[in-house]
């Protein structure tokens, strides 16, 4: 090959990183707090491309940190040791026997495996839990059915987060990894908490820039299941009054992505899990490819 045709050839890519210039600007020392979840958890491929679009996050100056949870890994584990998955108000009822495998999966196993692939690249990831260094602590939730409060065992509400450990690893150049399990407020056992909550309440009290949301939709449907028009960008308060229409599994992301903006982080996101490399779309290019919640326009913003 001519040097000529090379350097022809090397144009598109000397191109696609210059797009990038703006974003990299704009985010370079910000902290991204990511949910991982979905079909990127179980999809090979797909998990690769996700620790390898953590890592380029990384070296491209942002602060990246990583929250997880595990249902389908969970239910699998429970099923094997013969405990029944049972679900209540779209959460995990959680036994004590259950929640001894909840925390062996998603601290032995889901953590464990997403810190493998992250430091394949180098020595960046460090898995921890909400347990670890009080950065989660949590009371026991009692959602209500039927306007009655449910016992649903150990799952918890997060009363406090503590960032100091997170924040020690950031500025350490690590990647946290957080496994969503938290420590009791009032007893000395551990709760289980939703993933996407955990994340929300992370990139709140980290006052990050950006939360993002892996899950296994395009976005925010417009009119579904009428339509497959995604909503783009919406605000805080447009998206608080969508939540009561929502799907039961969207709802725990939507009230997350809300609390996040509502608590200074600048943008919240959820985006398709499904596609390669998601996350690099969604932050260095100008189409993005989920739904964005912004919070609402204060009073003598620029609209």
């Amino acid at each position: 090959m001519s040097h000529i045709t090379r350097k022809h050839t090397a144009l598109p890519k000397a191109q696609i990183l210059i797009e990038a210039l703006p974003w990299l600007t704009r985010h370079r020392g910000k902290t991204v707090v990511i949910k991982f979840g979905g079909n990127a958890m179980i999809d090979e491929e797909l998990k690769a491309a996700f620790a390898q679009d953590v890592v380029f996050l990384h070296h491209a100056g942002l602060k990246p940190v990583v929250v997880h949870g595990g249902g389908p890994q969970i239910s699998a584990q429970l099923d094997r040791h013969g405990i029944a998955s049972e679900f209540k108000a779209g959460l995990r009822v959680t036994t004590e026997d259950a929640m001894d495998v909840v925390r062996m999966v998603l601290a032995g196993k889901v953590q464990r495996e997403l810190v493998g692939l992250l430091n394949q690249h180098g020595p960046l990831a460090i898995g921890m839990t909400g347990e670890d260094a009080h950065t989660i602590t949590a009371t026991k939730h009692l959602p209500e059915i039927d306007g009655e409060p449910v016992d649903i065992g150990r799952v918890g509400e997060i009363t406090a987060v503590d960032t100091g450990a997170i924040e020690a690893l950031l500025v350490d150049g690590r990647i946290p990894v957080v496994s969503s399990i938290a420590r009791s407020q009032d007893d000395g056992h551990v709760y289980n908490v939703n993933a996407d909550t955990a994340a929300a309440a992370l990139a709140a009290a980290l006052g990050a820039e950006t939360l993002m949301v892996l899950t296994d939709v395009e976005g925010l449907y417009e009119d579904w299941p009428h339509s497959d028009e995604v909503i783009s960008r919406l605000t805080a308060s447009e998206l608080e009054k969508l939540l009561p229409e929502l799907a039961s599994g969207m709802v725990p992301k939507m009230r997350g992505c809300l609390h996040a903006v509502r608590n200074g982080v600048t943008t919240a996101r959820v985006i398709d899990g499904r596609v390669q490399h998601s996350i690099l779309l969604e932050i260095f290019t100008d189409e993005g490819i989920g739904t964005m919640v912004v919070p609402d326009a204060q009073e003598g913003d620029a609209v």
